[in-house]
Order: structure tokens, then C-alpha cells, then sequence
């Protein structure tokens, strides 16, 4: 969990329910407090009155004071909010880990469709590149026949078809580097998803039941003491250590449908037939090439970029997809979320 930032209380769901609820009690209060101004003077006025206020007051300054009082209050404070809000919304972190799951494997199935889908337009503009160059050549030995045979305005017509091809072939090839890129990052998250997926569903399956084991071992009011007595709570840090790994699986979840976005849209704005395509697919995956570094592809993603840039390194769209091999002895990587 290093480098986690846990999401404070008023950043979670349950925040926004306590903060509700601490707008409406103050707001009850004061109307309260207008309601019953005649009354709460008459009550200070007699000596019992004013006994019982000081006492209040001084409960309120004591807990003010006191840590212990006021963690325990906004423990259970928390827990409160939280169990109302768990109502509404899926606060439990393992339920919130099968629903990734359920995306995740959903995901993947949409990716596999437009990998072969970019397959099959990256075969169809290597065809229309090398028809180009076999009509470009061809153009410019009937232009070269022309010049011989003194025909000037033939060897013009020819030689203009040929420049225009030769300069229609360089933007297709630009374009096959892009759907290069497309293909190798498409290619990687899907292998590096498919590992994801595997640990997420090995992590749910054992700490599902662990988690059981340890709420039914610790109590509200265990985990009430721990926090009074400065102890971290197992309990807490446990479910700490699942909500670290709901919200890194939430990051790469959310990137991999956002590249899926970007790959979609710029394939729809391709054109082969026409061999055009437009610019706003382009700047879209332009700019998540700049982008910093990816969740899913760690430092893999640069290499993937500078791999595509390099004319030695010849992809072969032809060979099966690599898939993410089963390894006994592999670390999960969400192993070290619980040391």
C-alpha cells in the first residue's frame, strides 16, 4: 500500500450522509433554539436549571478536551453514517470487488472484438499501401515509356497520378503506425487485465471468507476500545487494505475503458476505402500517448510507443495474441496490500 492515499471521511459516501445530517441537526437546533428561547431563560433563571446546563456544558468541554471521548464519538459517529448509507449505496468492499470483476471480464470481452476488429482494418490498409506502391511504380515506368516516346503530356499525367499516391501512401502509413500503437497497448492491457482479473478473483475468493472470520471475531464495541486505547483496529486496517485495492483496480478499470473509448472512436473515424481519416480520433490518442504513465502498463507503456516508432521492430499482426500464461508461483500482486 505505499504511496496510498485512503480517501478521507467527507471524501467517502457515508461523508456526504454525516455532513446531511450535521446541516440538518444544526439547522433543527437553531430553529429549536428560536422556538424555545422563553423557555431555555426560564430554565437558566431557576437554580436546577442553571445546575443542569452547567453540567451539559461541562460534558461538552470535557469531551472537547478529552481524545479518547472524541474518537470514540466519531467512531461511532462514522459507523452510524456509514451503516445508514450502506442502505443506499455498496459500501462493502468485497461486493464492490465482485462488481469490478463483473467488469472487468465484460471489458475484455469488448477489447478481444475490437483487437480482432483492428486486425482486420490494419490487414485491409496494408493491402491498399502495397496495391499504392505496385500502382506507383506503375505509374512511373508508364511515365519513364512516355519520356521516351516523346509523349510529354502523358509522362505529366502519370507522373502527377504517381505523386499523388506516393504522397496518399505516406499518410496511410502514418496511419498504420497509430493502429500499431492501438494494436501493441490494446494487446498488452489485455494480457496485463487478464492477470488483474485472475488476482482480483483469487483475493476475493480467500478474503472474503477471512473478512467474515474477522468481524464475526471483532466486535463494534472491540473495535470501540482499540480506538480508544490508540490501537490500530485489525478490522479497520483489513477493510483499509480491501478499499486500497477497490480503488487501484477503479483506476485501471477506468483507464482501460477510456483507452477502449479512444481506440473505438478513432477506428469509426477511419475511413480506408477513401483512405482518410479524421483528425479528432487522432488528437484524442495523440494526447494519451502524453499522458503520464499508465496504471495498467506501468513503464511498459513507453516501451510500447518507442516499439512502434522503431522500423526494425516489425509486428507481426499475424501471430496469435499473447495471453497471460497461468505461473503456480507467481506473487498476486494485491498480496502485498495486507503486510
Amino acid at each position: 500500500m505505499e504511496g496510498y492515499k485512503r480517501k478521507t471521511f467527507w471524501q467517502r459516501p457515508e461523508g456526504v450522509t454525516g455532513a446531511i445530517f450535521i446541516g440538518a441537526a444544526i439547522a433543527a437546533m437553531i430553529y429549536a433554539a428560536i422556538k424555545s428561547a422563553a423557555l431555555i431563560v426560564g430554565a437558566i433563571s431557576s437554580t436546577l436549571g442553571l445546575v443542569g446546563s452547567l453540567i451539559v456544558l461541562g460534558l461538552i468541554i470535557f469531551i472537547a478536551l478529552d481524545k479518547k471521548s472524541r474518537n470514540l464519538i466519531w467512531y461511532m459517529y462514522k459507523s452510524v453514517m456509514r451503516s445508514i448509507t450502506g442502505i443506499f449505496v455498496k459500501l462493502d468492499p468485497i461486493a464492490i470487488l465482485k462488481g469490478y470483476v463483473s467488469d472487468l471480464k465484460e471489458n475484455l470481452r469488448k477489447m478481444n472484438r475490437q483487437i480482432s476488429m483492428l486486425r482486420g482494418q490494419m490487414h485491409k490498409l496494408q493491402e491498399l499501401i502495397i496495391n499504392n506502391r505496385k500502382e506507383i511504380q506503375s505509374n512511373l515506368h508508364l511515365a519513364s515509356q512516355a519520356k521516351e516516346s516523346d509523349m510529354k503530356s502523358v509522362m505529366i499525367l502519370k507522373s502527377r497520378k504517381a505523386g499523388r499516391l506516393k504522397e496518399s501512401n505516406m499518410k496511410l502509413e502514418d496511419l498504420y503506425k497509430k493502429m500499431e500503437i492501438l494494436y501493441r497497448v490494446l494487446g498488452k492491457m489485455y494480457e496485463n487485465s487478464e492477470v488483474m482479473l485472475e488476482d482480483i478473483e483469487d483475493q476475493v475468493e480467500i478474503k472474503e471468507q477471512e473478512r467474515k472470520a474477522m468481524h464475526a471475531s471483532h466486535s463494534a464495541m472491540k473495535s470501540a476500545m482499540n480506538i480508544i486505547s490508540g490501537d490500530k483496529d485489525k478490522r479497520m486496517v483489513f477493510d483499509m487494505a480491501l478499499e486500497a485495492i477497490a480503488d487501484d483496480v477503479a483506476n485501471k478499470v477506468g483507464e482501460m475503458e477510456r483507452f477502449m473509448d479512444v481506440s473505438e472512436n478513432f477506428m469509426k473515424s477511419v475511413d480506408l476505402q477513401n483512405g482518410i481519416f479524421e483528425e479528432e480520433g487522432l488528437r484524442m490518442l495523440e494526447k494519451w500517448e502524453q499522458e503520464g504513465v499508465s496504471s495498467i502498463l506501468g513503464d511498459q507503456k513507453q516501451t510500447l510507443l518507442n516499439e512502434a516508432e522503431d522500423d526494425s521492430n516489425v509486428l507481426d499482426i499475424n501471430a496469435p495474441m499473447k495471453r497471460a500464461e497461468k505461473v503456480e508461483a507467481r506473487q498476486n500482486q494485491y498480496n502485498t496490500f495486507f503486510e
